[in-house]
């Protein structure tokens, strides 16, 4: 009983942090997961992190067994991912990996026609917070990497509010350091929930990269990151954030913009690169 699957990353137009509501776009960029099921308990492994924290994968193949195993099911197995997005970047690595655990048990169980999307990116945001690597839960996130495409979600009750597919051409900068989502100061971040409230608006109106450039100045200013990069990227682009909690920047646009803002971008230490969006989401392999 095996499965693969493999979920989109995403970027932020709307952080989740100060209202509770959030929006986020899939990108071209992927985190894979294999799961084979058997025996009594569940284990994980990180391909290119050998000592990283499995928790969250772990709890995502004990969720789909408990939900959807059925009598005759394994309680146990083994989930590896890989993935081209960074850890703690900001790109939502952590909604890809439970998207793909969750979909790749579900292909080993033979279900993952069977159980609708949404319901099974639930699982992975209920294994996040369970796990403690998530302040919001994380549905903005979680939705935009299963369904593909851009979510908008009230994540204190788990619902999605729309969907949409914006056709950007995407650049990213993620400079040498790590910003783990359940680190941030989300009493800090609650302090510019009247900011946010407009983003939101903005954001539900269809003005997406409007949104998303207003949500990265209030961002960066109550996690604490420069907004230099956003001013490079202005006026040109169609919309630039940061991302997530960081420390990730993301700025999408027609391709000839986002080229030309990667010529500025690339010169600065750490790791820039060039994609799309994404509109099919998570997908078994």
């Amino acid at each position: 009983m095996d499965g693969s699957a493999e979920a989109p990353a995403a970027g932020t137009v709307l952080n989740a942090l100060a209202t509770g509501r959030g929006a986020a776009f899939a990108i071209d960029r992927y985190t894979r997961a294999s799961v084979d099921l058997g025996g009594e308990t569940v284990t994980g492994t990180v391909a290119e992190a050998p000592k990283a924290d499995t928790r969250l994968v772990e709890r995502c193949v004990e969720l789909v067994l408990d939900e959807y195993g059925g009598a005759d099911a394994p309680a146990g197995g083994h989930v590896e991912t890989e993935s081209k997005v960074s850890m703690a970047a900001g790109l939502k690595s952590s909604s890809a990996a439970a998207n793909a655990t969750v979909l790749a048990t579900l292909d080993a169980l033979g279900l993952a026609d069977d159980v609708p999307r949404e319901d099974a990116a639930l699982l992975g945001v209920q294994a996040a917070r369970d796990a403690g690597v998530t302040v919001t839960g994380a549905y903005d996130d979680a939705s935009a990497s299963m369904l593909g495409g851009l979510t908008v979600t009230d994540n204190d009750r788990d619902v999605l509010l729309t969907r949409d597919d914006p056709n950007w051409d995407v650049l990213v900068w993620t400079p040498d350091r790590q910003a783990f989502s359940a680190d941030a100061d989300a009493e800090r971040c609650a302090r510019i929930a009247p900011v946010a409230e407009h983003v939101e608006e903005l954001t539900l109106a269809g003005r997406y990269g409007l949104a998303m450039t207003i949500n990265g100045f209030a961002f960066c200013g109550a996690l604490g990151f420069s907004p230099a990069p956003l001013v490079e990227a202005m006026p040109a682009v169609d919309g630039v954030s940061l991302s997530g909690t960081g420390p990730s920047y993301v700025a999408v646009g027609d391709r000839e913009t986002v080229e030309d803002l990667q010529d500025t971008w690339e010169t600065k230490p750490g790791t820039t690169f060039r994609t799309t969006t994404q509109h099919d989401g998570a997908r078994t392999r």
